[in-house]
């Protein structure tokens, strides 16, 4: 029987004081050890760390134990998925030739166990979020990332990091209306014969079913640390400690 595949997402693994950030790394290595022998694959939703900028030879400081983990789950044969998040400003190549990852920097349709899934972090599916769309904009653009990688590693970082935090207050606080719009954006793509979409971003934990499909948020692991587990056609949420 084909290995059961794993979907974690929003973790923000450096948002909070460093003697709490030891504590959840080591949660989150555990479940990684854990998926190293017990799935098929795994698929990080986005915004693994809370602010992510990786210059062409310098990579940020901190969570060594958690890369080393994501790296062994490859070496050991579990396919590493892992999707851009909003926290994400700057990947290059070290997720893909250090560890061994399939990156990507916007949704994507994939057949899972004969099913059929769209995955995303889901940010930027808000519509009438202008100012956030216009943001993301600016910081994916190739020339203003490429000019801001001049800049020193321990200002552009430090930077990195600041701005992270205040986008997080903004996504926080923002009074979006009455309309939910990832899951208008879900129930388009499950109205278009998906069975599966997954998203992020919001923090918002949600299992919907829609038109015989279903539309799955994983939440964050600030308020509790979970992840999706998909087997047999069947889709659960479980909670993870650290004795699993």
């Amino acid at each position: 029987m084909p290995k059961p595949i794993f979907f974690i997402s929003d973790i923000h693994l450096g948002l909070l004081a460093p003697d709490l950030e030891k504590k959840r790394e080591r949660l989150l290595v555990s479940f990684l050890q854990y998926a190293k022998d017990n799935a098929g694959a795994l698929y990080i939703i986005g915004d693994l760390f809370d602010y992510w900028f990786e210059y062409k030879r310098v990579y940020q400081k901190g969570f060594f134990r958690t890369l080393t983990a994501l790296q062994d789950l490859c070496e050991n044969g579990v396919e590493l998925h892992y999707f851009i998040g909003n926290h994400d400003f700057l990947h290059r190549d070290f997720f893909q030739k250090e560890i061994g990852a399939h990156l990507y920097h916007d949704g994507i349709s994939v057949e899972l166990e004969g099913k059929k899934f769209y995955l995303a972090h889901g940010d930027g599916l808000v519509k009438n979020d202008v100012g956030y769309l216009i943001l993301k904009k600016v910081l994916r653009n190739k020339i203003l990332q490429k000019m801001y990688s001049l800049v020193h590693p321990d200002f552009g970082i430090g930077l990195a990091s600041k701005t992270s935090k205040t986008s997080r207050d903004y996504t926080a606080k923002k009074n979006y209306g009455e309309i939910d719009g990832m899951f208008e954006a879900a129930k388009d793509k499950l109205n278009h014969h998906y069975d599966y979409v997954i998203f992020g971003h919001s923090h918002k934990r949600q299992f919907e079913k829609v038109n015989g499909g279903y539309y799955i948020n994983l939440g964050t692991w600030l308020d509790q640390p979970c992840y999706g587990k998909f087997q047999n056609d069947n889709f659960q949420i479980i909670d993870w400690q650290e004795n699993g």
